[in-house]
């Protein structure tokens, strides 16, 4: 059960429309790195996490993922709002428009859809933390790549947010792999039975 707030985790308010920009900027709603696929995997994997803690990191991140997802849309929209005809036809925007008009659609930036396929929830702790640690490296990287393209501060200042919270993500989810590593390996078999390798 969540408490929903109302309002975005950290403001958008932007002016100037650019739908070129928003066709950059959605890959980080539907693209194979995006909130959509981190909220999902980290809200599927909790489920077969061992510890109580890991299940609420993992339950934290994957439910501020869900508020990530949230701003992108809000900048995706708002770039794209009361376009005209030419600003459409100009920008490269017309495909999208043709199957979508201004509407939020779960795609990256390439066109291609939100697929499952995107993210993963193997149900070992270990090799679900590693994938969690590559991800937000991965959505970091995007979020470079946005910046490098984009010099409208009012979208810049949102996508620095989005981008550090992933540095954040990114450090929790270590600190969950060195809890579950220690934890673990207390009860490896392998590691405290030396005779099994003769």
């Amino acid at each position: 059960m969540w408490s929903y707030e109302k309002k975005l985790q950290y403001p958008v308010n932007i002016k100037n429309p650019n739908p070129k920009l928003a066709q950059m900027i959605i890959s980080q709603y539907g693209g194979p790195d995006g909130e959509l696929g981190a909220s999902m995997r980290y809200l599927s994997q909790r489920y077969a996490m061992p510890y109580a803690e890991l299940k609420a990191i993992l339950t934290d991140i994957g439910t501020e993922e869900l508020g990530h997802l949230e701003m992108i849309g809000a900048i995706v929209h708002q770039l794209t709002r009361n376009l005209s005809r030419e600003q459409i036809m100009n920008s490269g925007f017309a495909p999208y428009y043709v199957d979508h008009t201004a509407g939020i659609y779960p795609a990256a930036a390439s066109g291609v859809p939100w697929t499952a396929a995107y993210m993963q929830s193997k149900g070992d702790p270990i090799t679900d933390l590693h994938e969690n640690l590559a991800a937000e490296q991965k959505a970091r990287t995007t979020y470079d790549n946005i910046l490098r393209m984009c010099d409208d501060p009012d979208v810049r200042d949102p996508i620095k947010f989005l981008r550090a919270r992933e540095i954040v993500h990114y450090q929790r989810f270590g600190e969950a792999l060195r809890l579950t590593t220690d934890r673990l390996d207390e009860r490896n078999f392998y590691a405290f039975n030396p005779a099994f390798d003769k």
